[in-house]
């Protein structure tokens, strides 16, 4: 971690703690080295924060490309591993840039949904997702948060100080049958395999 990561990472630990009794089940699931892909469902812009801190490393992470825009957090978020992505259609610049993260060795967080969602429910998976596992390869952690949309709700509402738990699942890892043939319809079917395996997490999974 560099020192900018560092004192995010310890930021959202301590945060989560204080405002949102924060919890994280079954953290013994995360990868913790090597190329992994961490895939949750997307409540609120509180999410990056809180999925990166259930992670003992440094993980990757992609954000609005507009967001950079500003002067301060155009120099600050590429240091706490921000990607840029162009929302408007497929970004493939951003696409490429996950696949040579992974290839490296990294770790990433994705939202296979691709956008928060507007009332708190499970979103279709797009895509993109399964391409990136088509070409890396790479494990699978799918993930679960729970209360981030009643903390910050997509829309407006402002910020509510309510409980925050992530649900860990176990790793998904793909061989050669659940790669072939490319092609659009398998990418949707890998995604939507990781959505499934999000969909089956509960908060009584703890038990």
């Amino acid at each position: 971690m560099n020192f900018y990561y560092w004192l995010g990472y310890h930021f959202s630990r301590l945060a989560g703690r204080l405002f949102f009794q924060f919890r994280v089940i079954h953290r013994e699931r995360m990868i913790q080295s090597g190329p992994a892909i961490f895939a949750m469902n997307h409540e609120s812009y509180l999410d990056p924060l809180l999925a990166g801190s259930t992670c003992d490393r440094a993980i990757y992470f992609l954000a609005r490309r507009s967001l950079l825009d500003a002067p301060l957090l155009g120099w600050l978020l590429p240091k706490l591993n921000v990607i840029p992505v162009n929302q408007e259609g497929v970004d493939r610049s951003a696409i490429k840039a996950l696949i040579r993260i992974l290839k490296a060795g990294n770790g990433v967080l994705v939202f296979p949904e691709g956008a928060r969602t507007l009332d708190g429910n499970l979103q279709p998976a797009e895509p993109g997702l399964g391409f990136v596992i088509a070409k890396t390869r790479a494990p699978v952690v799918p993930m679960r948060i729970f209360g981030a949309h009643e903390a910050l709700p997509r829309g407006g509402g402002g910020l509510h100080f309510v409980p925050i738990t992530i649900v860990i699942g176990e790793p998904i890892v793909f061989n050669a049958a659940d790669l072939g043939p490319p092609g659009k319809s398998l990418y949707r079917r890998l995604s939507e395999r990781v959505m499934d395996a999000i969909s089956t997490l509960r908060l009584s999974n703890e038990h």
